[in-house]
């Protein structure tokens, strides 16, 4: 898994201690520039999810599920292509959102580990789905109004979309969790899995400092309050008992991840890196 880095003040991660020779070299990708940085955040998130979504194609639970697991994966791979475009476009360097997608290793990515866990049972994936959209809808409301008017014309697009998911996987939440005691049980499991990937998703750092710059401001404390009050209300519908605050496991916004990123970029890269050249 992840680790958590505890880097000693006034020695930048990677960097040899005074009197020491840095044989393995830097411990993890360096950031880029800030800008790319956070859009590549942003376009990860969604690509990744995309495609644990689109692995419920043709197994979901009933055939109206399956239609509606496979629009939502198609909602954020859209956003995904739309944010990683801009990203290439960004960094000035000939990458376009497909290169970005297809042809970057695991450290490359920048996704928050929530989203890279396998996808589990239908209770798995609901619940994720529900932790992630609350807080995608919140973050998308705030980039509507930033200064960066590329990306705030894609979030307007986008959180029309990710409403819709909120939406969805809250019914399924409150659905599941109130439940037969089977289905209750399950899904409490779930949302004890995941709960310790939440963190992440609040977490600031010098990227989202930087980007201030570009009028890129957002109220992250101000959302995480929000986010919690959104969950507070579903997860008392549902009947589930909210997990405890602990440790959280981080790492994915450079580019440290899980094992299962590994094995999802096997099978979603996997064509366009059979046919390197090819149109998409």
């Amino acid at each position: 898994m992840a680790a958590h880095d505890e880097d000693e003040p006034g020695i930048a991660a990677g960097e040899a201690k005074p009197g020491t020779v840095n044989v393995a070299g830097p411990r993890g990708p360096q950031l880029g520039a800030p800008l790319v940085e956070y859009l590549l955040r942003l376009g990860d998130d969604r690509l990744i999810l995309g495609h644990r979504m689109s692995e419920w194609t043709g197994h979901g639970p009933i055939l109206e599920e399956d239609i509606a697991t496979a629009n939502i994966a198609l909602d954020l791979i859209g956003q995904a292509s739309q944010l990683l475009k801009l990203a290439g476009e960004t960094e000035g360097k000939g990458r376009d959102e497909n290169a970005l997608a297809y042809f970057r290793d695991g450290t490359q990515f920048r996704n928050c580990l929530l989203v890279e866990l396998p996808k589990g049972d239908f209770g798995d994936t609901m619940v994720r789905q529900f932790l992630f959209d609350a807080h995608s809808v919140l973050l998308l409301d705030e980039l509507t109004r930033c200064g960066h008017a590329e990306l705030a014309a894609i979030a307007a697009k986008a959180i029309k979309e990710d409403k819709y998911h909120l939406r969805h996987s809250s019914e399924w939440v409150v659905r599941l969790g109130d439940g037969t005691d089977q289905s209750h049980a399950r899904v409490q499991a779930s949302l004890d899995r995941l709960w310790k990937y939440t963190g992440e998703l609040f977490v600031t750092d010098e990227v989202d400092r930087a980007v201030a710059a570009a009028g890129i401001t957002i109220d992250m404390a101000g959302i995480k309050a929000r986010w919690e009050t959104i969950v507070n209300d579903v997860l008392a519908r549902a009947t589930l008992t909210r997990p405890a605050d602990g440790p959280m496991q981080q790492g994915g916004r450079r580019g440290r991840h899980t094992e299962h990123i590994g094995h999802l970029l096997a099978t979603m890269q996997s064509v366009a890196r059979a046919h390197p050249g090819a149109s998409w």
